[in-house]
């Protein structure tokens, strides 16, 4: 499995990098048969969000580590190298950018996009 990671270098400058997860079988919830999991990542909290059609962000660095897991709609997402990427349902990105410039980010299409936001333990 992959995901887009957002970063900002030592300059400030945000980009992305893609991330492979390795998925072993576990026994995850038994007596149903293992399934292939990726190491577990403490989490602080997780939230719904909902991204009206039109919004489009300014500039800004994230506010801490956090997944996005989309599940409808699009939307594109720009590191500050100028680096620009699309996200629709099934797609994940890591944002790590605390720092710096930060990203911005529009939905594409008329419809809203919706997502699973995950919040990263420090």
């Amino acid at each position: 499995m992959k995901y887009a990671r957002i970063y900002a270098d030592e300059a400030g400058e945000s980009h992305f990098e893609d991330v492979e997860v390795g998925l072993a079988p576990r026994d995850f919830a038994p007596p149903a048969p293992p399934l292939h999991l990726s190491p577990v990542e403490p989490a602080t909290g997780v939230a719904f969000v909902r991204f009206p059609a039109g919004r489009a962000g300014d500039w800004h660095p994230t506010p801490r580590r956090e997944y996005f897991v989309f599940l409808a709609g699009e939307v594109e997402g720009e590191t500050s190298d100028g680096d620009r990427r699309r996200y629709g349902p099934g797609s994940a990105v890591l944002l790590e950018d605390t720092t710096g410039k930060g990203h911005r980010s529009r939905v594409v299409g008329d419809g809203d996009a919706l997502a699973v936001v995950v919040q990263l333990a420090d």
